[in-house]
């Protein structure tokens, strides 16, 4: 067999190990050992691992996978999502569905400082949920915005999936974050013109008895400014420094970390008990990250020696489907792969091939990188994965919540995601203009 066709060989053997239910690090490792095995020999192999191991993970810059964890941990357990959901709330009141605006954002707030679409999912369907049913919403669409607007805990920077980019891209991770602010507001936009529209046109989706009827007591300036004090200052002493070019993206995690912990323990909602489980718990979302970025920058070894991606480049950016022909193809493969696995888990396999393909079209990295990380987030709310649909499921706790029910109130985002997506693409700007600057 040529090296291509060992490379596309062990392509197909880790989809079918994926889909047979084999850890996806594993699988990686499994097939880029047998891959360059078969293409140099085993002691190559063997050899080429070990760098792998060494070079992939000794950059300093890793260090800010935990302390980003550690810092979105410790914001969801100090109840910061809650008081920013309030004082939304207060702001937002008077408008039309104005709970599920305020929904979209205080995740977007709260995402600036976590960093995980998850953690977002799990404090908003507690706090705004209840809130929202309340006050006269369906519970379809209180756990569709629940759903959408966390999505957001992805790409307002810090943002797991960005480093994670970053990492693999070769590209600064300061960049990456800087692209992802203006995606990220223009999607909440598209959320809040979402909710609005929703509001006016399809009243029986948002509101029980087809009006918005809620009322809200009132909320005194000082009381908002209690409220907003620790997330404004989390946000300036992490994007502050960060953009301001006081801090690198390790040393922005570190402080954005002991800022969560300094919030935590003044608002007593720290124990050591708990403070020891939030450790545990960043160190083993923290080796898993790192476990998959060796096993993917193995893979993607593999992938250049066989010369697989070159093949690929070949084909389509000297064949009629030309580069955005592409970037059409991979943009649906992501969403495909996103009804099945996690963002992550997508990244890594997919990113080894695209990135030399896109780097050969002419594309800016950076704005691959959002076009990316926009998509990939779209599987969180797309069946039968929707991992943000289950974290919500799970965290409501009411038997009588069926999942497709969630999926239906969140079909209206995956929509707006999509229509956000193809403005991207029409003017890369909205995510080239800052991290260029």
């Amino acid at each position: 067999m040529s090296p291509v066709e060992i490379g596309s060989a062990a392509v197909v053997a880790l989809l079918v190990l994926i889909y047979l239910g084999m850890p996806i690090g594993i699988g990686m490792l499994a097939v880029s050992f047998a891959g360059v095995a078969a293409i140099r020999g085993e002691t190559v192999s063997l050899r080429m691992m070990g760098a792998v191991a060494n070079d992939s993970l000794q950059e300093y810059l890793f260090a800010v996978v935990p302390l980003f964890v550690l810092m979105g941990l410790l914001v969801t357990v100090s109840r910061v999502g809650k008081d920013t959901f309030d004082v939304f709330q207060k702001l937002l009141g008077r408008v039309t569905a104005g709970l599920g605006v305020a929904t979209v954002f205080a995740n977007a707030v709260f995402a600036a400082i976590t960093g995980i679409s998850i953690a977002s999912a799990t404090v908003f369907s507690r706090v705004a949920v209840p809130e929202m049913t309340r006050h006269g919403y369906t519970r379809k669409f209180a756990t569709g915005v629940v759903a959408g607007s966390s999505v957001l805990g992805m790409l307002i920077p810090p943002s797991l999936l960005m480093i994670v980019y970053a990492v693999l891209a070769e590209e600064s991770v300061g960049r990456m974050f800087l692209a992802g602010i203006g995606p990220g507001i223009l999607i909440a936009a598209a959320f809040c013109v979402t909710i609005v529209l929703l509001a006016r046109f399809r009243k029986d989706f948002v509101f029980e008895d087809g009006e918005d009827s809620a009322e809200f007591g009132d909320m005194s300036l000082a009381e908002i400014a209690r409220k907003s004090a620790p997330i404004v200052s989390l946000m300036l002493v992490v994007l502050g420094g960060l953009y301001g070019g006081f801090l690198n993206p390790t040393e922005a995690g570190a402080a954005g970390a002991f800022g969560a912990l300094v919030i935590a323990l003044v608002r007593r909602s720290l124990d050591r008990r708990l403070f020891w489980n939030l450790l545990v718990e960043a160190g083993q979302i923290t080796v898993s990250v790192l476990f998959l970025i060796l096993a993917a920058t193995f893979f993607s070894r593999m992938l250049a020696l066989s010369g697989v991606p070159r093949a690929l480049a070949q084909v389509f950016l000297t064949g009629p489907i030309g580069p955005y022909g592409f970037l059409l193809v991979y943009l649906l493969l992501i969403t495909a792969l996103g009804c099945l696995i996690d963002s992550i888990s997508i990244m890594l396999i997919l990113l080894p091939i695209a990135l030399p393909i896109a780097n050969a079209a002419g594309f800016d990295l950076i704005w691959f990188g959002v076009l990316t990380v926009v998509t990939v987030e779209v599987g969180l709310l797309t069946p039968p994965f929707g991992l943000s649909v289950y974290v919500i499921k799970s965290a409501m706790d009411e038997p009588d919540l069926r999942v497709g029910e969630i999926f239906r109130g969140a079909l209206p985002f995956v929509l707006a995601m999509f229509v956000s997506i193809a403005l991207i693409v029409a003017f890369p700007l909205i995510a080239t203009w800052l991290a260029r600057l």
